[in-house]
């Protein structure tokens, strides 16, 4: 019996992500039913709210507190996350949700002080009398006080996991799951998928840059073209000086790089010097050197034309 008790004890134990989770959740709450709440104000006159700012906050937590831990035992952040209150002050193993009189004095810990706090800050502050130097000096004490109460509890928290904040331990309500919470299975074939295609993905973007594509064109135009007849012929020079072999255009200060094929002198130039191993990309014959083209065969080309 112990050792199921143990188990269960174990997989209902609330995590302790989930316990600050749940708190920064109602923080974000209370800063948006805030904002809500002021932006209802926007057309009246600056200032309408400050005065009375600590005591509408006060009603407004207040409210919330009434249809959420007063009726359903949690927050809404527990609520999000399938958590709830538990009376820990109870003998019975079972579910006890807390007293009438611990969710009240919940109330006052947590909404009241809060008031308390904005509001004897604004009365020292406005009052400058010597006598209530000495009960600034008590408050901040007294606050300075909860905040180390806070920070031990929170360290605490830390290594053992339960009660979250100063006000839980002291009126002994912790966070439990609302519904048993089973073994979860994870698997992990989409994510050994994903890592298997990103690092393949990071792969190809090492190696493209590395690939000549140009050359590799070229061999494979090569092959799939056979070459017939002479390479250095002048009559095919005059017949295939028409276009640019990289550009298609008419070529611009027409060069020849050992071959039959035309290039202008840019074009071959710049793939040149951008790749020493410069093939033509018709028959694949290497640059042996960049001549320009004969003037007679070029006039005749022009004539031609």
């Amino acid at each position: 019996m112990t050792s199921k008790e143990e188990n269960a004890k174990s997989t209902n134990r609330v995590l302790r992500i989930s316990q600050l989770d749940a708190l920064e959740l109602n923080k974000a709450l209370e800063q948006l039913v805030w904002s809500q709440f002021t932006q209802c104000f926007h057309g009246f006159k600056p200032g309408l709210l400050a005065r009375f700012e600590p005591e509408v906050k006060a009603c407004l937590w207040l409210f919330l507190w009434r249809f959420t831990i007063y009726s359903k035992n949690a927050t809404v952040g527990q609520s999000v996350l399938n958590i709830q209150y538990k009376n820990d002050f109870s003998p019975n193993l079972r579910y006890q949700p807390p007293s009438k009189n611990q969710k009240i004095w919940y109330a006052v810990c947590t909404i009241g002080g809060r008031w308390l706090e904005e509001r004897c800050y604004d009365l020292l502050r406005n009052h400058h009398v010597a006598s209530f130097g000495k009960v600034k000096q008590c408050v901040n004490f007294v606050v300075g006080l909860l905040k180390l109460g806070g920070l031990i509890n929170f360290l605490i928290f830390l290594q053992r996991g339960k009660f979250a904040t100063l006000t839980e331990r002291l009126l002994g309500i912790h966070s439990v799951f609302c519904m048993p919470q089973n073994i979860r299975e994870v698997g992990f074939e989409y994510m050994n998928r994903e890592l298997l295609w990103h690092g393949f993905a990071e792969f190809l973007i090492f190696l493209l840059p590395l690939i000549n594509v140009q050359k590799l064109k070229a061999k494979l135009s090569s092959w799939c073209i056979p070459l017939t007849g002479a390479p250095n012929s002048d009559n095919i020079l005059a017949t295939s000086g028409k276009e640019c072999s990289l550009c298609g255009e008419w070529p611009t200060l027409p060069h020849t790089i050992g071959c039959e094929h035309i290039f202008c002198y840019f074009c071959a130039k710049s793939s040149f010097l951008f790749d020493m191993y410069f093939t033509c990309p018709k028959c694949g014959t290497e640059v042996h050197s960049l001549q320009p083209l004969k003037s007679g065969i070029e006039m005749s080309e022009v004539n031609a034309l």
